[in-house]
């Protein structure tokens, strides 16, 4: 039934977008938000004028665009192996992605999965119980990190780069997109870390031929692509949170390259936003119901259809989690096919989205740095993760790179080093919500509030 539902969408042209970082589990109930074109282009498309690849190229890489592609090429790969599955995910709640996974192990598949435990242990525990009374091998991601990368690598040969969870219940409405790599470089890359992390060994995650890891080479690869574009930038993130990306965007309007951001609206980006748009980036977004396209997917193209173009897609969100902290997987790539078909996806949202005014979000003074009399400062900011739970995340920026950060507030402690650019997420789990939380970094103070 919900593989005819997906042909049928198809067939109307129905352009969706996902949920969250987690399952969209209040969408359950949603209707299929209003057709967008999008056409999901494969890696043997016709190059744009003016580039040039071998077919041999063209083949190692193939895009999904969801949803009308529909989850049916991944199916199909994991009910197609014959030596083994891995599969590492943020979150699994998919009864036919699930059945798959334990019919291959009834055969005598060697299969793998590693599930987030950080902050999804709770949905994520059914999936996990289905799976190991199955013969499937589970394993939970490290406590206290939170594994938010979504790849399946079947047989040691094609492993599948993922922006999208494997939550059936946000397929119909998610626009999100699936990367099919047989690269050799990647998939040993890949199948490399994976083996670590089940093992539960620390790992420096090779690059592959155009990986994009996070923490690794995350931010860097981020900033390459926006600071390297000339002409154009198409952008779709479901986070505006990381004040570098957003600076380099602005910089990148500034400088006369046609920006483009779309998004889901959320209150809580409204502050960059605003200031992207000052700084002239064309920002259109969709309302956050149900009737409308959702924005999961996670990519930035350059330059399309021009020398030296580029996408990069995978599972990072503009945040300081995702790029300086998760364990994320994206790829960075030149291939004129699967820039065509990610560039026309996000062209056809841009058309289908509202134009964002910053006067909606009147510009905020920063809470100025207090400063010590050795010069040492620090700011932060708090939000609520899961308030069921008194899950806070506490975010600092600070003059004092590689310095432990430590959080407190009603007792209750934790802390992180900051990065070379000094900042750094803390997660602080019990405090009630509106505690007063104290940060310290080396020989600065600050505080703040969730």
């Amino acid at each position: 039934m919900y593989r005819n539902m997906l042909i049928m969408l198809t067939a109307a042209a129905l352009a969706a977008g996902a949920g969250a970082c987690g399952s969209t589990s209040s969408r359950q109930n949603a209707q299929p938000p209003a057709p967008v074109p999008a056409p999901a282009l494969s890696a043997t498309a016709v190059a744009p004028a003016g580039v040039h690849h071998s077919a041999r190229r063209a083949a190692t890489l193939r895009v999904l665009t969801e949803p009308q592609a529909g989850l049916g090429p991944i199916y199909r790969l994991i009910a197609g192996a014959r030596t083994s599955v891995d599969l590492t995910m943020y979150e699994l709640a998919d009864p036919t992605a699930e059945a798959d996974l334990a019919g291959d192990a009834a055969r005598g598949v060697d299969v793998r999965v590693i599930l987030d435990r950080h902050l999804e242990q709770t949905r994520n525990t059914s999936a996990y119980d289905y799976l190991a009374a199955r013969g499937v091998h589970v394993r939970w991601g490290p406590a206290g990190t939170t594994y938010h990368q979504k790849t399946l690598t079947v047989d040691d040969r094609t492993s599948v780069i993922m922006t999208l969870n494997l939550v059936a219940e946000d397929y119909p409405g998610t626009r999100d997109f699936a990367v099919i790599d047989k690269k050799h470089a990647d998939v040993s890359a890949i199948v490399t870390t994976f083996n670590a992390d089940f093992a539960g060994h620390a790992v420096t995650p090779p690059d592959g031929t155009d990986l994009v890891w996070s923490p690794a080479n995350a931010e860097a690869s981020v900033l390459s692509v926006i600071n390297g574009a000339t002409r154009t930038l198409a952008v779709e993130n479901e986070e505006m949170g990381d004040s570098v990306v957003t600076s380099a965007l602005e910089a990148a309007a500034r400088r006369g390259v046609r920006v483009q951001i779309i998004m889901t609206a959320d209150s809580e980006w409204d502050e960059a936003l605003g200031e992207l748009a000052r700084a002239g980036v064309h920002v259109r977004l969709y309302p956050d119901d149900s009737s409308a396209l959702y924005i999961h997917a996670k990519a930035i193209v350059a330059d399309a259809g021009r020398p030296g173009q580029r996408v990069l897609v995978g599972s990072q969100n503009f945040s300081v989690a995702s790029l300086d902290y998760n364990r994320e997987l994206g790829i960075l790539t030149a291939s004129p096919a699967v820039v065509a078909a990610i560039s026309a996806a996000l062209a056809g949202d841009y058309d289908g989205a509202a134009p964002y005014s910053p006067a909606a979000a009147p510009k905020l003074s920063p809470k100025p740095a207090r400063a010590t009399a050795s010069g040492a400062w620090c700011t932060a900011t708090a939000s609520v993760y899961n308030a069921d739970d008194d899950e806070n995340n506490v975010y600092v920026h600070s003059s004092q790179p590689y310095q432990n950060a430590a959080a407190n507030a009603d007792g209750y402690t934790h802390s992180y080093q900051t990065n070379g650019s000094g900042y750094a997420l803390i997660y602080l789990n019990g405090p009630p919500p509106g505690a007063q939380i104290t940060v310290t970094v080396g020989a600065a103070t600050c505080t703040t509030s969730d």
